[in-house]
């Protein structure tokens, strides 16, 4: 390896780790500014009524997604079990005669 090579090398390391620390930063700096604006929406009047909501909110979608997340397993539940009555019904149900049956006499 030539010396421009090894050059050239450390110098894309270092701008390849250059972009994660800069994208760590803004990620960084994002996070901080929300926890602010957080803080400073609690302060408000009524502010942390409306957090408490925005968290009991989060709170029922998460059990709603839990309960359509298992729709699909009783919808297949559901299916299995029709076909099995269909079958059933098919072979209970005697085979009809065309004529009428005479009474006794």
């Amino acid at each position: 390896m030539t010396s421009d090579m090894v050059e050239t090398s450390s110098k894309e390391r270092t701008s390849a780790t250059g972009a994660k620390s800069g994208e760590k930063d803004l990620m960084t700096r994002l996070a901080d500014a929300g926890e602010e604006a957080l803080q400073r929406l609690a302060d408000l009047p009524g502010g942390q009524r409306a957090l408490s909501a925005a968290n009991d909110l989060r709170t029922r979608v998460d059990d709603l997604t839990k309960k359509v997340r298992g729709i699909d397993a009783l919808e297949t539940r559901v299916a299995k079990l029709e076909k099995e009555l269909a079958a059933l019904k098919k072979a209970k149900a005697p085979a009809r005669r065309s004529t009428p049956r005479k009474p006794a006499a």
